[in-house]
């Protein structure tokens, strides 16, 4: 991914401030807290907008296989891509990449690209309050269902 940054220039002509990619807004039901449980997790996650919309960013931790993660993520639009991709870090140094995608009520979170082999797929309840799904790759995995606890502003 090539980081094509913004300077603040000068420009009594300058009409229009960029817009978020409404293609992000499809990870909207995501905002709010929710408490991630499983036969080999638990966890919590906040999902909130950062300051101007063009990102998404999850806080959260998860206990997993007697280890506790503790991570920082910031999901985005890319143009290039065509794709919501995000950033995650964590507490042991590691980075991933991931590209999400929302249709409907299905969930697909990859690592890397779609189709990558790995990654999460699941779906939203009617009401949107809870989703479950598992995160799959080859020669594992792990079942996971979210509850809402608090909506979103």
């Amino acid at each position: 991914m090539e980081l094509k940054p913004r300077r603040a220039v000068r420009n009594e002509n300058f009409q229009e401030l960029p817009k978020p990619s409404p293609a992000l807004r499809s990870l909207a039901r995501f905002e709010g807290t929710w408490r991630l449980s499983g036969p080999e997790m638990t966890g919590a996650v906040t999902f909130e907008w950062f300051e101007g919309g063009f990102f998404l960013v999850q806080r959260g931790w998860i206990r997993i296989w007697g280890r506790e993660i503790r991570f920082i993520e910031y999901i985005g639009y890319d143009e290039s891509r065509k794709a919501c991709t995000s950033r995650l870090f964590d507490n042991f140094g590691d980075r991933f990449e991931y590209e999400w995608s929302v249709d409907g009520d299905s969930i697909c979170i990859s690592l890397g690209r779609k189709g990558s082999g790995n990654s999460f797929t699941g779906r939203f309840s009617a009401d949107g309050d809870s989703y479950s799904g598992a995160w799959k790759w080859p020669g594992g995995g792990y079942s996971t269902t979210a509850r809402k606890v608090r909506k979103g502003p």
